[in-house]
């Protein structure tokens, strides 16, 4: 009688100890979706980036994700569709650090989708690493996130700029074409100093002069001034490292200036579907922009294409991120399916180990130490783009064309 007294009491406390596992276990099977919650220019300047650039992408792949009912977890045995909560960070840095926080702490999503910009992203990096969340990089980009990548092993970045590798590339094409003489206008921001700065060392390793650098405050309303200094230098080529209203003036103007250099390149905005919306193919013809990817570039880049354009308007493609945009988040879904649970470091090891099929191919991060990574550079449909009979087409680097480039380009419409 005495030891079964201690045989009950050791079968009644083996059950409470387990009744926590069973509980856990239980709530575990009833998880019916995976959270994504984010802080988006709904309002404010930044609210271009939420219409045109990565809020289509994000919404046009979550519907696609819950279409098949969702992504498949292992550790829950069922597909889990995607619910969001998003918030509006009017456009404002701390407004966004704050609405991401309370994601992370009181909201306690499952993932979290990046903010819009260069410098809102530098912010939400340093957010995310802190609490252990995965954050898949959009629009932004620079060299200086390149160099804090060793200490942040959460970040993943999936567009191409300056010196990864849009700069190299269009310095390769001006060599080829024989320019000689640059002019730069830049935006005085990240954006445009780091642009600037790298296009002025490849241009020097080609032996390519710098004949004019100016900057330009963001709210510019006149850029005539530069631009007559710049035609009457008699240079062969003009970058406009700028953002897309002081770009659109700078075509404007010029326009009207008749300052036709024989090539002329634009930052955001001169990838845009609607630069061509704006002023018409006939104007357009032979400007180079960022980017770049075609419909052409493969049958993935051309069913993503005509996905996109069968739900929204196609005037606002954007020729640049877009792609990169959507194979981020394929990424990150297949790498949910194979590690096989929703915990932020067993995905993560995923992202950086792993290779992924995507609609830019076979796609994978090139990892910092430790720390985060970038999208190979190797894995992008192309680095810089040209407009053609209304066509944006890859013609940088070379192996990665899509039509063969115009030099000169023709000069404005004189009507």
């Amino acid at each position: 009688m005495k030891y079964t007294k201690y045989v009950i009491c050791i079968i009644v406390l083996v059950a409470f100890a387990l009744f926590p596992i069973a509980c856990l276990a239980e709530s575990k099977k009833e998880k019916n979706s995976i959270v994504f919650g984010a802080a988006r220019p709904l309002s404010g300047p930044l609210a271009i980036y939420e219409e045109t650039a990565f809020g289509p992408i994000y919404k046009m792949w979550i519907d696609e994700i819950n279409e098949k009912g969702g992504i498949y977890v292992e550790e829950y045995g069922k597909k889990l569709p995607i619910e969001t909560i998003i918030y509006d960070d009017k456009s404002d840095m701390g407004t966004m650090t704050r609405l991401l926080e309370k994601l992370m702490l009181e909201d306690k999503v499952d993932f979290v989708f990046p903010p819009a910009s260069t410098a809102f992203l530098f912010a939400a990096g340093a957010v995310a690493n802190r609490h252990g969340y995965i954050l898949m990089g959009a629009e932004g980009g620079a060299t200086t996130i390149t160099d804090m990548l060793p200490a942040m092993p959460y970040f993943f970045g999936v567009l191409n700029y300056s010196d990864h590798n849009q700069m190299p590339a269009l310095a390769d094409l001006y060599e080829e074409w024989g320019v000689k003489k640059v002019a730069i206008i830049f935006i005085e921001d990240l954006h445009g100093i780091e642009y600037s700065g790298v296009a002025t060392r490849e241009f020097g390793k080609r032996g390519i002069e710098i004949a004019l650098v100016k900057s330009t405050p963001p709210d510019i309303k006149d850029v005539s001034p530069i631009l007559k200094e710049a035609k009457a230098l008699n240079v062969d080529a003009f970058c406009s490292f700028t953002y897309p209203d002081t770009g659109f003036l700078v075509t404007g103007q010029s326009i009207e200036l008749g300052f036709n250099p024989k090539a002329i390149v634009f930052g955001p905005g001169g990838n845009f579907a609607v630069y061509k919306k704006i002023f018409g193919k006939d104007v357009v013809e032979g400007v180079l922009a960022y980017g770049a990817w075609n419909y052409k570039s493969s049958p993935a880049a051309k069913e993503f294409y005509e996905k996109f354009i069968s739900r929204y308007p196609e005037d606002i493609l954007d020729w640049w991120g877009h792609l990169p945009y959507y194979a981020g988040l394929q990424c990150l879904e297949q790498a949910i399916e194979k590690a096989g649970t929703l915990n932020q470091k067993k995905v993560r090891d995923v992202l950086a180990t792993e290779k992924f099929d995507t609609v830019l191919g076979e796609t994978w991060f090139d990892m910092f130490g430790d720390g985060g990574g970038l999208l190979a550079v190797e894995c992008y449909a192309g680095q810089i783009g040209q407009w053609q009979n209304g066509v944006f087409e890859v013609v940088g680097p070379k192996e990665k064309a899509t039509a063969k480039a115009i030099y000169p380009k023709p000069p404005w419409p004189t009507k």
